[in-house]
C-alpha cells in the first residue's frame, strides 16, 4: 500500500485533484466525509459536542446545526480546539477502518487521504508522499467570491484561517499547480499518477520477488 496525502487551501482545486486520482484508480478517503460521520446523529461524537457546547447546536431534526457551531467556534481558538479533540480522533480511527479495507488483498494500492487541513493538524509526516494543491491567496480569495458568492471580507477570514501558503508549501513533496483551468490541472494530475503508479507497480513486483 501506498499513502498520499492530499491538501490545499480553500479554493484552490484540491476537489478537481480527488476526483481525477479517484477516476484514475486510487482510493480516496475524503476527511470532510469522515468529519460528517464523526457527528452524525446517534454517534458518540455528536454527543460529546452537545456536551462541550450545547443543545443549541442541534437542529430541530436532531443533526448538527453546522452554522450554529460554526458561529461558536470561527473566531474562538479555545472553543475550535475543543472541538478538534472530539473529532479529529474520530476522524483518524474512521480514516483508519477504511485504508484497511482498501488494502486488504490489494498490495500496490494507492490510498488518498484528501485532508483539508492536514498541515494545521500536524500530519504532514504520515504520508509516503505529500501533494500540496496549490493556487496564490489573492487568486483563491477571487474565486470565493466570483464563484462561491461570498463577500470578500469573508472569503479572506476564510483564507486567513488556515495554514499559510508557504506553510503549506514547505512540506510538500509534489505541488499541483492550480492557476491555470480545471482542464490543465488534471493534465498534471494523469501525468502524476503515471509516475506514482509505475513506481508503486514496480515496488511491489521487487517485494513480492524477495518473499517468493
Amino acid at each position: 500500500m501506498f499513502r498520499i496525502g492530499l491538501t490545499g487551501g480553500i479554493a484552490a482545486g484540491k476537489s478537481v485533484v480527488a476526483r481525477r486520482l479517484d477516476e484514475l484508480g486510487a482510493c480516496v478517503i475524503d476527511h470532510d466525509v469522515l468529519a460528517r460521520e464523526a457527528v452524525a446523529p446517534g454517534s458518540v461524537g455528536l454527543d460529546e459536542v452537545v456536551e462541550a457546547f450545547g443543545p443549541g447546536v442541534l437542529a430541530a431534526d436532531g443533526s448538527l446545526d453546522r452554522p450554529a457551531l460554526g458561529r461558536i467556534v470561527f473566531d474562538d481558538d479555545a472553543a475550535r480546539a475543543r472541538l478538534e479533540a472530539i473529532i479529529h480522533p474520530e476522524v483518524r480511527r474512521l480514516s483508519a477502518e477504511k485504508e484497511a479495507l482498501a488494502a486488504a488483498g490489494r498490495p500496490g494500492v494507492v490510498v488518498v487521504h484528501d485532508i483539508p487541513l492536514l498541515v494545521e493538524t500536524g500530519q504532514a509526516g504520515r504520508f509516503h508522499l505529500l501533494v500540496v494543491v496549490h493556487a496564490p491567496t489573492e487568486q483563491r480569495v477571487r474565486r470565493l467570491v466570483e464563484l462561491r458568492g461570498m463577500d470578500e471580507g469573508e472569503a479572506r477570514a476564510r483564507v486567513a484561517a488556515q495554514a499559510s501558503d508557504d506553510e503549506r508549501l514547505s512540506v510538500a513533496d509534489v505541488v499541483l499547480d492550480a492557476t491555470g483551468t480545471e482542464d490543465a490541472l488534471r493534465a498534471e494530475v494523469d501525468a502524476f499518477w503515471d509516475r506514482v503508479s509505475r513506481e508503486v507497480a514496480e515496488e511491489t513486483a521487487a517485494e513480492e520477488e524477495e518473499s517468493a
